[in-house]
């Protein structure tokens, strides 16, 4: 049976590789954190350290079972957590993640507000990470559901997805914009347009993917300017930095100075994905699951 002191000792080691500040970290001594590194790798039968008089470096094998001594961390802290949650009767709470889509068109803010009118002690942790961590999260069971850009592969043996959006996009642009006044708007009409692109930490197939619906449609978008979040381009189209593209679902959140239409014959859309691991340990995880996918299921076209 591993020892959780010097799984966490050998951790921080490893993050500082260097015996003397980690065990200033630790608040121990030099001398009995080397000791209990040799005996933690004498138990494993497992060299995890490369020793020299200036340092230390993780073998290869340590390195490997570093990523799977924070993994295996992260689920015990969680199990800690969740025995605290049941002893308070709140059926263990629910740990999500969530991309900023999934905020702003309000999927998961009307899942979370049904749930809570049923179960209004549950405990919820959001965390806001990007799709490929989420998906982590769950094969971890770090996470209980994961909102994400991109859903497991087909025939994934872990984990399941529903769509929940499909998001239609819409053109922004400056009110003062020469465009603005035009009742039908042509792809000829957005080539020649300054256009601010949106690049999110997990979101380079999907602008490939609206690239490529650009081409399809007729015209190639001149990106002069790049911002990280759909909301933050909305505030450059409102300086008069250009146009973009949003999703339907942020209408409602367009600022002052900035006006939207709607292009018919642009087929590109937004998907946001509900994933969950597919052994459910807890009823409450399965509830809510059926909230957010029944509240915001929608027919996926492939476009």
């Amino acid at each position: 049976m591993l020892d959780m002191r010097q799984l966490q000792y050998f951790i921080v080691v490893a993050e500082e590789e260097h015996v003397g500040r980690a065990a200033e970290r630790l608040h121990i001594s030099q001398s009995p954190l080397s000791r209990q590194i040799a005996q933690f790798e004498d138990k494993l039968g497992l060299t995890l350290f490369e020793r020299t008089q200036q340092r230390i470096r993780l073998t290869r094998d340590g390195r490997t079972f570093l990523s799977e001594a924070r993994a295996f961390l992260r689920h015990a802290n969680r199990l800690e957590s969740l025995a605290r949650r049941l002893g308070k009767g709140d059926e263990g709470g629910l740990c999500i993640g969530y991309l900023e889509t999934s905020m702003h068109s309000g999927v998961l803010p009307r899942a979370l507000k049904a749930l809570r009118e049923d179960r209004p002690a549950v405990h919820i942790s959001l965390y806001n990470y990007h799709s490929t961590a989420q998906l982590e999260g769950l094969r971890e069971r770090s996470l209980d559901i994961a909102l994400v850009s991109e859903p497991p592969l087909a025939g994934d043996a872990e984990l399941e997805s529903s769509l929940v959006l499909n998001d239609p996009m819409l053109l922004a642009m400056p009110e003062e914009h020469p465009l603005a006044s035009k009742k039908t708007l042509s792809a000829d009409d957005l080539a020649t347009q300054s256009w601010i692109g949106v690049t999110q930490e997990d979101s380079a197939p999907r602008h490939g993917a609206f690239v490529a619906a650009c081409a399809k449609a007729g015209f190639s978008p001149n990106i002069t300017v790049e911002a990280t979040e759909p909301l933050a381009a909305l505030g450059l189209v409102a300086a008069g930095f250009g146009v973009t593209m949003i999703q339907q679902s942020l209408r409602q959140q367009v600022p002052e100075g900035v006006v939207v239409r709607e292009l018919p014959w642009f087929s590109y859309r937004t998907p946001l994905w509900a994933a969950w691991h597919k052994v459910n340990l807890r009823p409450l995880v399965g509830i809510f699951r059926e909230i957010l996918v029944s509240a915001n299921s929608v027919e996926f076209s492939g476009k």
